[in-house]
């Protein structure tokens, strides 16, 4: 009787669709088991997965690469598989199995192809094999070039291709096209991260222990803690305004957004501004931590206590171990910035006269208000009627594909334009004068409010009023932020209500 030659099975889907085609598994190995036995093989392994033959790592075909490899070359199994696809689509791993047929006595059949090859294999046994890996990686790029190709049409239209941020939940509409909805759960608070941290007075890891103590967790299963590198991701993405990022390119959407541009870019500004608090003093109970630099190097103030009852602020002297500026009393800065606080009222009669005029303003803009917005609406209905249109022209083939998505692309990209637009109209048809009075309010108060309010108001109010605030010799230096600049020493200028 002639001893069996030893074998191992390979068989491989990538897809579901391959596995309705009649490529599964189980069909796979009936197939090479029956060949097996036709041609007296023993099959000693059987190798069967689904995965992706692309260039990614796939590490159930590097375990069949490392069986294969602890064999000597006169005991090497022949490996049996359905055809050449079912093994490779890519060139390394036709060159991996190519270099080990040539030195470690590798034989592959093909049963579907209908041939083998091995270190003795024929000029056109090999020419077999070279071709189809090649036809194989040339239908792998098709995959990927129509798979690319679907991706920027639904971008194109507005549509997502992947998991809604936090806030937003993907779901399906009644007729079964996916879709994102706000989260209710969570999308209130993400407005208020983004908010609160547009403010300028919060740090990242900050944001995120508020975000914590609101009760934000992820939408996974475990609902794990949402922690500070999310929300660095949070205050990074412009799909809360109305944008898709995708590899770098920008895409409108129709779905609800959450913040407006306006915020966005704020928070982008604080994020990447000189005056991000590091992470590790979030949670110290010190007024002006983050808030203030040194005059002589530019480092950070830190703050210590002292005998558990004074706060000393020292330079943390990074740049320049041998800066001569000195420790300096907390309560000797808190002075200097009530005197600026203190310096913010004026008479009662001017803001009397503001009052009126600020209804006066009110009411004269209204009417421009109420024209600009009918004319941005109707610009925006006009546009939905021409991308009707225009769809009806694709539909009756009497413009090509790439026409529709250039003239789609320019209309739709016009709309979020005015979609943006009328949101700021919304927005701020009583913001200005809500905002002015409340502004109005702060300053004839400022120093009332900043001597009575705790550490985190005061905080806040600082924020609010100044910026670069730097200490030089224990003199604090300051700019006021606008308008605030206005407020100053103004309090007895009668000339103030005309300029």
């Amino acid at each position: 009787m002639t001893n069996k030659r030893k074998a191992i099975i390979f068989a491989r889907v990538s897809t579901k669709d391959q596995e309705e085609q009649g490529h599964s598994l189980p069909a796979q190995g009936l197939r090479l088991k029956d060949y097996a036995e036709r041609n007296n093989f023993e099959v000693i392994k059987e190798f069967s997965f689904s995965e992706s033959a692309g260039s990614k790592i796939r590490k159930k075909f590097e375990e069949v690469l490392a069986f294969l490899k602890r064999h000597e070359p006169n005991e090497m199994p022949v490996l049996l598989c359905q055809n050449v696809d079912r093994l490779t689509r890519n060139f390394r791993d036709a060159v991996d199995l190519d270099d080990m047929r040539k030195h470690q006595g590798l034989e592959i059949h093909f049963v579907q192809d209908g041939f083998f090859i091995n270190a003795d294999a024929s000029g056109s046994q090999m020419f077999m094999w070279e071709a189809k890996v090649f036809i194989g990686k040339q239908y792998l790029n098709r995959l990927r070039d129509d798979a690319k190709r679907s991706i920027k049409h639904k971008l194109e239209k507005g549509e997502t291709v992947g998991k809604a941020p936090i806030g937003y939940l993907n779901v399906r509409d009644d007729s079964g096209k996916a879709t994102v909805i706000l989260d209710p759960e969570r999308f209130m608070l993400v407005r208020r991260i983004f908010t609160d941290y547009g403010k300028g007075i919060y740090s990242i890891n900050e944001m995120a222990r508020k975000a914590a103590e609101w009760g934000l967790r992820n939408n996974t299963k475990t609902g794990g803690k949402y922690v500070a590198s999310q929300v660095h991701s949070m205050l990074q993405n412009p799909f809360y305004y109305g944008l898709i990022n995708h590899d770098g390119e920008l895409y409108p959407h129709h779905y609800p957004r959450i913040i407006d541009e306006d915020l966005f870019k704020r928070c982008k500004e604080q994020r990447l501004g000189w005056k991000k608090k590091p992470f590790k003093y979030s949670n110290k109970p010190f007024v002006f931590r983050g808030l203030i630099q040194c005059g002589h190097c530019g480092c950070a103030y830190s703050s210590e206590i002292k005998k558990n009852k004074y706060v000393y602020m020292a330079c943390t002297k990074k740049r320049d171990p041998n800066c001569p500026a000195p420790r300096v009393r907390e309560e000797v800065v808190f002075e200097q910035l009530v005197e600026v606080f203190d310096r913010m009222a004026f008479p009662q009669e001017i803001m009397d006269d503001i009052r009126v005029n600020l209804s006066k303003i009110h009411e004269g803009k209204k009417e421009f208000h109420d024209a600009s917005l009918d004319a941005l609406q109707k610009e925006y209905n006009e546009i939905r009627k021409k991308l009707g249109i225009l769809l009806d022209a694709l539909l009756n083939q009497s413009i090509t594909q790439s026409e529709y998505d250039t003239k789609a692309q320019e209309l739709k990209q016009r709309q979020h334009e005015i979609s943006k637009q009328l949101s700021s109209f919304d927005k701020a048809d009583d913001d200005f004068v809500i905002s002015v009075r409340l502004m109005l309010e702060l300053v004839n108060n400022a120093g009332k409010l900043f001597r009575s309010s705790n550490l985190e108001q005061k905080r806040k109010l600082i924020s609010l009023v100044c910026q670069n605030l730097v200490l030089n010799n224990g003199k604090v230096q300051y700019a006021l932020r606008t308008p605030f600049e206005l407020f100053i020493d103004d309090a007895n200028r009668q000339e103030w209500l005309r300029e």
